[in-house]
């Protein structure tokens, strides 16, 4: 019976070293070399250097480095966990790989909702800034009406009312329409009552007229002398707007004398009449001329005052005698 327990003990050590050999050949690996060579053997040990492996009959191999491992067997030991960090930059790329690894994937982004589709004006509406402009734009059509109503010679609360219902089309027809011309008489000129109070303005005009003689109406000498009628004064000058500009070259050449500080003995006479938007102007000199207005000297009480008056406000200058 002893015998028999020996016996089986044998057997079952020697199944057990059948078993740990066959597992030993099981396990071993074979690698190919890049030189032709082939290296077979158990992995035991990894590194940055390479791998030793656990040859066939128990001894150890030196290190081998990755270089010299073929792809085929790079990528076997890149599936190893522990080999995959010091395989991975041996392992060269195929085509596929790079394409893999630089496809660009596109992502969709969240976008914001386009506005609803709208009209000029109603897009400008639906906005505090866009009410703002039409405001502003409103208020400069308003505005150019104004300034047509003075161009044109038009009333300004008839083309101001007109763009405020129509606008922008208002102001042009407006535009369009020729010119209106009212002629206006002109108020007569007379010397304020204060100029002839000085002694020495009534001393200065006295010198002025003739000596009278002294004549007896019932002398011989009275029925003798001829009755001479006062001279007559000369013809008004008229410019109309739209008949002629108004600048400066306008008032330069037609104008000449009331630009000098001292009138001539012709010219002394003559005094200005401009009749303008704001009102009716008399003045004896143009004291400054610029490229867009000028300026009068009108007498006020016993002072001159100079009055500036745009071109655009003109509608009408006229030159008079000072008796006419």
């Amino acid at each position: 019976m002893g015998k028999f327990i020996v016996n089986n003990f044998y057997r079952l050590c020697a199944v057990v070293l059948f078993s740990v050999l066959l597992t030993g050949l099981v396990r071993a690996d074979t690698f190919h070399l890049t030189d032709g060579q082939s290296l077979t053997g158990e992995v035991v040990s990894l590194d940055e250097n390479g791998i030793v492996v656990k040859l066939p009959d128990g001894t150890y191999s030196d290190h081998t480095p990755w270089s010299k491992f073929t792809q085929a067997d790079l990528r076997d030991l890149q599936q190893n966990p522990k080999a995959a960090a010091f395989v991975e930059p041996f392992i060269e790329l195929t085509q596929e790989d790079k394409i893999k690894r630089t496809e660009i994937e596109i992502k969709d982004v969240p976008r914001l909702p386009r506005p609803a589709n709208h009209s000029i004006l109603g897009g400008l509406a639906s906005s505090g800034i866009g009410l703002f402009i039409l405001l502003v734009l409103y208020a400069g059509n308003v505005y150019a009406a104004y300034e047509i109503s003075i161009f044109r010679a038009r009333p300004a609360g008839l083309v101001c009312g007109v763009a405020a219902v129509a606008p922008i089309i208002g102001p042009i027809i407006f535009l369009s329409l020729p010119q209106e011309y009212k002629r206006k008489a002109a108020p007569e000129w007379a010397p304020p009552a204060e100029e002839y109070a000085d002694a020495n303005v009534a001393a200065a005009i006295a010198a002025e007229q003739p000596a009278e003689v002294a004549v007896d109406r019932d002398s011989p000498e009275a029925h003798a002398l001829p009755r001479q009628a006062a001279p007559a004064p000369p013809a008004d000058k008229v410019f109309l707007r739209g008949q002629f500009t108004f600048n400066r070259r306008f008032f330069e050449t037609q104008l000449p004398a009331f630009f000098a500080m001292v009138r001539s003995e012709a010219d002394k006479d003559l005094i200005l009449n401009i009749r303008a938007s704001r009102g009716s102007y008399v003045a004896q000199r143009i004291s400054r001329i610029s490229a867009n207005d000028l300026q009068l000297q009108v007498q006020k009480n016993n002072a001159f005052e100079d009055v500036t008056i745009p071109f655009v406000e003109i509608q009408e200058v006229q030159i008079k005698h000072r008796t006419a």
